[in-house]
């Protein structure tokens, strides 16, 4: 069974961070979590918002208790209020139904965490998510960013 690292976890915290520098993006906040949920890493660019954790841990939640990435999560509530309510009270506020969560995948296939952007548009955090994922030589899920995520606003 594989595990995410401290150190697979800042590589992809350091990574998405520095995509954003280089798109130019607006501050971000990157919460990396272990399959267990666990917070491993987090890194909250100055000047991002005091929510912006909470936020990123959420999309990461959503994401790794629902089996696939926020972008999905998000496409296939949009006609589904009552289920987002639900799933929102279940998590006990932990869920954040928006692009920017990606489940960190092994070689094989096995969820072994994921990871959350908050700070940008939510195509634009996703973006860097990915990134950053591919940076410590695991898979992401999604394994593409949504097309035109560099043309999106806010």
């Amino acid at each position: 069974m594989a595990r995410l690292t401290l150190q697979a976890a800042s590589q992809i915290v350091d990574t998405a961070l520095a995509r954003g520098r280089e798109h130019r993006m607006l501050r971000l906040t990157v919460a990396v979590l272990d399959a267990g949920g666990h917070l491993v890493a987090l890194k909250r660019e100055d000047g991002s918002g005091i929510l912006r954790p909470e936020i990123a841990i959420g999309k990461a939640w959503g994401a790794l208790g629902m089996g696939f990435s926020s972008r999905l999560l998000r496409d296939r509530l949009t006609d589904r209020p009552t289920f987002v309510t639900a799933l929102a009270a279940a998590s006990e506020g932990r869920f954040v139904p928006v692009p920017g969560g990606v489940l960190i995948r092994a070689a094989d296939g096995e969820v072994l965490g994921a990871v959350g952007i908050s700070g940008d548009t939510s195509d634009k955090d996703e973006y860097c998510a990915i990134e950053g994922v591919r940076a410590a030589g695991l898979a992401p899920d999604p394994a593409e960013p949504a097309p035109g995520w560099a043309e999106s606003k806010l």
